[in-house]
Order: C-alpha cells, then sequence, then structure tokens
C-alpha cells in the first residue's frame, strides 16, 4: 500500500452535482496535514469544495488544506462542486498530497470527465 489513497466518486462529474473524495494517510512519519488541487483542464473555472469531515466550509477555496489533527484514523472526506455548464467535455485533475513541514511528500491524482 502507498503512503496515500485517494478515491473519487464519481468519476463522470455533472454541473451542480455533489463530489465526494476520500484519503487514507498511512505515512509512518510525521505530517501535517494532506492538501487537495484540482484543476478543470482547457479552462480557467473552479471547483468548490463544501465540507470536510463534515464540518461545512464558508468560503471558497482553490486549494484545500486538512490538518492531521482533524483527520480520524488518517482519514479524510470531502465534498466538493462544478456549477459552471461546460461547452465541451472537460478532464478535470484532482491531485492529494500529503504535506511535511510545507513540503510534499507522496500525492496521488485522479483524472475524471466533467460534462453535462
Amino acid at each position: 500500500m502507498k503512503d496515500i489513497e485517494f478515491n473519487l466518486e464519481p468519476n463522470e462529474i455533472h454541473p451542480n452535482s455533489e463530489i465526494k473524495g476520500t484519503i487514507t494517510v498511512s505515512y509512518p512519519g510525521r505530517y501535517d496535514g494532506v492538501v487537495i488541487n484540482t484543476q478543470i483542464l482547457d479552462s480557467n473555472e473552479h471547483i468548490i469544495y463544501k465540507s470536510y469531515n463534515g464540518k461545512k466550509i464558508s468560503q471558497n477555496v482553490a486549494r484545500l488544506f486538512i490538518n492531521k489533527d482533524v483527520m480520524p484514523e488518517n482519514k479524510a472526506e470531502f465534498t466538493a462542486l462544478i456549477s459552471f455548464e461546460p461547452k465541451q467535455v472537460h478532464e478535470v485533475k484532482f491531485r492529494a498530497s500529503i504535506i511535511e513541514q510545507h513540503k510534499e511528500i507522496e500525492s496521488k491524482i485522479i483524472f475524471a470527465k466533467y460534462s453535462i
């Protein structure tokens, strides 16, 4: 098993539908938390993170950092959505990374499709 596992549901995303992600960390060393970066390829649009580990996010953030202190059993769950109407199919790149003292230790990348 790698030091970070990352799963995403669904892999085919549609406007205003909920995206659920799960991250599990098995890194044996100390770490500060995990960060999720998302890029909608061929677009200037952004994802909107709604919650992590059941806690609502009040402002729109481009990157989501989840502190290790709020990750029971080294697990994190988040919800998000994309709200713009796409004129074409876009690939969406999700990258979850383990962060230790502002450095990336390991990451996992998942691609999803975004369309009407």
